[in-house]
């Protein structure tokens, strides 16, 4: 790609391949490097002398709650990005830095709520999500610490995506590393040097959050940033709450449901199986991260491309964006579901030496991720629907995998079936079906959703050929009405209500209609119009970037007369 492209200035112009590559390696780097907050720690705990395979128990039943601090993050942080990038696409910086502003101030009321809330209710909430008296105590000791920096995790993991909006992918990759390079520093010399265990490994987390987190505000406070954070706009205002709400609660249903699951899982992995059993999902929900977020990487770096365009009205470029996404996501999918299938032994043995666990997750992996190949066109799909502002859709397909299908099937099957493997059984069903229904449902909508040059071809032709708005022509009568009835009734998926029409010839131009409404125009200015030889007739929709021409015939008395007379 032409590095000539910058910025903004890239994402409405520059060709999209290189513009996907340019924002998706760091972004998928970002993620992969984000992933090893967690995953770090849970290698170095599984490889603790003696207590290793029940501290890292310990430490996936605490899991839920790292995932639900992690989930309001994306609330504010998700759910305002998107609004900000088709803010900037449509050219109201103003209005973008609002959204920033609004976001920062949710982020940082969340972080004081959650802090004082996990940290009175956490034991009860451990021993609900799944967890022993032997694994409790290894549980607390992380928790004790790592909410301590709630605040530095939600600023920054909030704030990095509207860094991504600006099409600022390396920069907002950089946020991430800083603070991933840094705690695999610290977690080895905290946990193994001092000597403290599960609470080195919290300790090392959240140091390496606050330095991303300073990082992350630096920058939104600087020049170098497109979108800055202002003192001014950090007064919350209800309409751009809503909005960030309406938005947000999508990604956050889909961050905390992996809570929910996690927890349904735990409790029943513990109720048909025991420690090992929730040992053995702890390992493989790692691995299920290591498949997942670089994708959501690669799905992330193509949201501010979808969404700037949108907001400019460049819905070919949003076509385009999304077809490539899709390859992209799936063929990754589909390597991913290669990889557990022929090698689950081998991935066990990063997190655990234990030959009981590895063989257990080498039996139950293929079956877990049977259904991780289809994942790919719901995440890209998804994430299509968020980059063009679709909040209900969005909200909807964030609840149908977690809560309305795997939730239940991961409580009905081992009943049905009496076996622990009824629980694994559960996750490749909900992903098939919840994939399935994604793009069925995306690619019924997405005609209204971005229209095409074919819906400007079918207006065109039904104007030119309507025999009603041809009689108006004959008459010099500026019929507007005729001409959004031909436009109805065209086939085409467009709103009227959002129409401009103008009539123009040789003798001038009127417009007759705008915003959907007949305007109060010059009767004898349009008729003069209209008594040319040739009459242009221009529809505007405000609904996509198709445009289409059409020519017909008039309806003049020597027209009617001549084809009249055909047979005399």
């Amino acid at each position: 790609m032409s590095s000539n492209y910058r910025g903004e200035e890239a994402l409405a112009a520059a060709p999209i391949g290189g513009l996907m590559l340019r924002l998706a390696v760091p972004a998928v780097a970002a993620q992969l490097i984000n992933m090893l907050y967690n995953i770090v720690d849970r290698i170095y705990i599984g490889h603790i002398p003696v207590v290793g395979k029940t501290a890292l128990t310990g430490l996936g039943v605490s899991f839920p709650i790292l995932m639900l601090v992690s989930a309001f993050a994306a609330f504010s942080g998700m759910g305002g990005a998107p609004l900000a990038s088709i803010r900037l696409g449509a050219g109201d910086r103003k209005g973008a830095e609002q959204i920033l502003g609004n976001s920062t101030t949710l982020l940082l009321g969340t972080a004081a709520v959650l802090t004082v809330f996990f940290s009175l209710f956490k034991r009860p909430l451990l021993m609900a999500f799944g967890a022993s008296e032997d694994t409790v105590g290894y549980a607390l000791e992380y928790l004790s610490i790592y909410l301590l920096g709630t605040v530095f995790v939600q600023l920054a993991l909030g704030l990095n995506t509207f860094i991504s909006a600006q099409g600022k992918a390396l920069t907002s990759m950089l946020s991430v590393l800083i603070g991933a390079v840094l705690n695999i520093v610290l977690d080895p010399i905290f946990i193994f040097g001092f000597q403290m265990g599960v609470r080195g490994a919290a300790l090392a987390t959240i140091l390496s959050q606050a330095v991303s987190a300073c990082w992350v505000v630096g920058f939104l406070c600087t020049k170098r940033s497109g979108l800055r954070i202002r003192l001014a706009n950090m007064a919350l205002k209800k309409e751009i709450v809503s909005r960030i709400a309406a938005l947000g609660v999508a990604p956050f249903i889909m961050q905390s449901t992996e809570s929910l699951v996690t927890v349904v899982l735990n409790s029943s992995l513990q109720t048909f199986g025991g420690d090992l059993y929730v040992g053995t999902l702890t390992i493989m929900q790692s691995v299920m991260q290591m498949v997942v977020m670089p994708v959501q990487g690669i799905t992330q770096g193509t949201q501010p491309i979808m969404s700037y365009n949108y907001g400019a009205g460049n819905y070919a470029r949003v076509r385009r964006t999304f077809q490539r996404l899709l390859t992209v996501t799936l063929t990754a999918t589909c390597s991913a579901f290669l990889a557990v299938i022929l090698f689950p032994g081998l991935l066990a043995r990063i997190f655990t030496p234990q030959e009981e666990t590895i063989q257990l997750v080498s039996q139950v992996m293929p079956l877990f991720f049977g259904g991780i190949w289809a994942f790919g066109a719901q995440m890209a799909c998804q994430i299509t629907f968020m980059s063009l502002g679709q909040a209900r859709t969005s909200l909807f397909l964030a609840l149908l995998r977690k809560v309305i299908l795997l939730v239940p099937l991961a409580l009905l099957l081992p009943r049905i079936t009496g076996s622990v493997f009824g629980i694994f059984a559960a996750e490749p069903i909900a992903d098939i079906l919840a994939s399935a229904t994604t793009l069925t449902l995306f690619l019924s909508q997405r005609k209204k959703l971005l229209p095409t040059e074919k819906d400007a071809k079918l207006v065109a032709r039904s104007i030119a050929g309507s025999t009603l708005f041809k009689a108006a022509l004959f008459g010099k009568d500026a019929n507007w009405g005729r001409i959004m009835a031909a436009a109805g009734y065209s086939g085409a998926d467009v709103d009227p209500t959002k129409a401009d029409c103008i009539l123009k010839s040789a003798a001038g131009e009127v417009v007759v209609m705008e915003n959907g409404f007949g305007t109060d125009f010059s009767e004898e200015l349009a008729k003069k119009v209209l008594t040319e030889h040739d009459v242009t007739v221009i529809v505007n929709f405000h609904s996509g970037d198709g445009e289409a021409k059409a020519f017909g015939c008039d309806l003049t008395y020597d027209y009617v007369k001549i084809n009249g007379d055909y047979r005399s």
